[in-house]
């Protein structure tokens, strides 16, 4: 994998997955400084984190105050972002709408880790589907940490 110096993941409000796995991202342990960000495919308006994907971060030690979600945009395409994404369906989504989009540079978080399933949607569930999601999350995110750490 090659170096990126901003990871962004990207989902389809930007106000669940995206912002947990940006939270834990930014608390795992990095050789060097890496901007993390997380996008939306679909905002309309800029609405505040989950409540209950935000508990469960709090639940965690990762606080995200004062997070709201953000469009993707074209601009925030460049040679050194690394895009995750959490479903097959949505890489095909970045790919068609943003002709910046690099393939190279866009990936299904778990494909590019080597875990099986994509991580689920918890969004109307029960806290602990969201609970559950951070711990998929988390697993995923701490192979993406080795993978980065890696890169030359």
């Amino acid at each position: 994998m090659k170096q990126y110096n901003r990871v962004m993941f990207v989902t389809g409000t930007g106000a669940c997955r995206a912002p947990m796995a940006a939270g834990i991202l930014r608390e795992c342990p990095l050789k060097r400084p890496v901007e993390v960000l997380a996008r939306g495919l679909v905002v309309l308006f800029p609405e505040p984190m989950n409540q209950k994907a935000e508990a469960v971060l709090i639940s965690n030690g990762i606080n995200m105050e004062g997070f709201t979600s953000t469009q993707l945009t074209e601009e925030d395409f460049t040679e050194d972002t690394l895009v995750l994404v959490m479903e097959r369906t949505q890489r095909e989504k970045v790919l068609e709408k943003y002709e910046s989009a690099d393939p190279e540079n866009v990936f299904v978080l778990t494909e590019l880790v080597g875990d099986e399933l994509e991580i689920i949607n918890p969004y109307g569930g029960v806290l602990q589907a969201y609970g559950l999601c951070y711990e998929t999350l988390k697993k995923s995110i701490l192979k993406l940490v080795n993978l980065l750490n890696e890169a030359e």
